[in-house]
């Protein structure tokens, strides 16, 4: 009996010298985590994970929701083998799956943004044996118009230069246009009077030789 007990005590040890050699299962989540729309418009609230287990029967999405005045946390989306939506609510009948899980992605679509949208939306993985890890997160501000940003701005001046450059180019090339056309039509008026000059002359010659014959 006492004899047993040594060999035990080494399995035991090596048990907990491989456990903690093995990788901690953890869920890494990803998010956009601040986004901004316009009041009426539709947003994708994107999430994306990685995990140490692969993708099975077994994964499982959550998509709550806390109000940036205040409350309670809000049930948003659910999500295992097949979409879930919420049966009542606000947000009932205005999201939408728009994952793909063999993608490691696992967003939704939020339709008809309103005002009291605004919030944190969070976005929770459980893939087991990858059960734990952070929360994703995503503060979503719903705004009457888009600030513009330095890029939209960048963006907006680049584009007007480039059309300012067309628009001259377009004109230089219409100037040349018009003006060989102009040149060109000066050309064969000046060749169709030559023609008639000439004639004229002939005629006049012809009429000066006719009078000295009759003297």
């Amino acid at each position: 009996m006492y004899g047993k007990s040594p060999t035990r005590a080494v399995l035991f040890l090596l048990g907990v010298q491989l456990t903690a050699l093995w990788p901690t299962a953890a869920v890494e989540i990803y998010t956009s985590r601040v986004l901004e729309a316009v009041n009426g418009t539709d947003i994708r609230l994107k999430c994306t994970f990685s995990s140490f287990a692969p993708v099975g029967d077994a994964l499982t999405v959550t998509w709550n929701f806390r109000p940036r005045d205040g409350g309670p946390e809000q049930f948003v989306f659910y999500y295992h083998m097949e979409p879930f939506q919420p049966m009542s609510g606000r947000f009932k009948d205005r999201v939408v799956w728009d994952g793909n899980p063999e993608r490691y992605d696992v967003s939704i679509m939020l339709w008809k943004l309103q005002f009291d949208d605004n919030g944190t939306y969070t976005c929770q993985v459980k893939n087991p044996p990858d059960v734990d890890g952070l929360i994703g997160e995503i503060r979503l501000s719903v705004v009457q118009t888009v600030r513009f940003s330095e890029i939209h701005f960048l963006a907006l001046a680049i584009g007007s230069a480039c059309a300012l450059m067309v628009i001259i180019v377009i004109v230089v090339v219409l100037f040349q246009h018009f003006r060989k056309k102009r040149w060109a039509e000066r050309a064969h008026k000046v060749v169709e009077i030559k023609p008639k000059e000439e004639e004229r002359l002939n005629q006049e010659k012809k009429v000066s030789v006719y009078l000295e014959d009759t003297d």
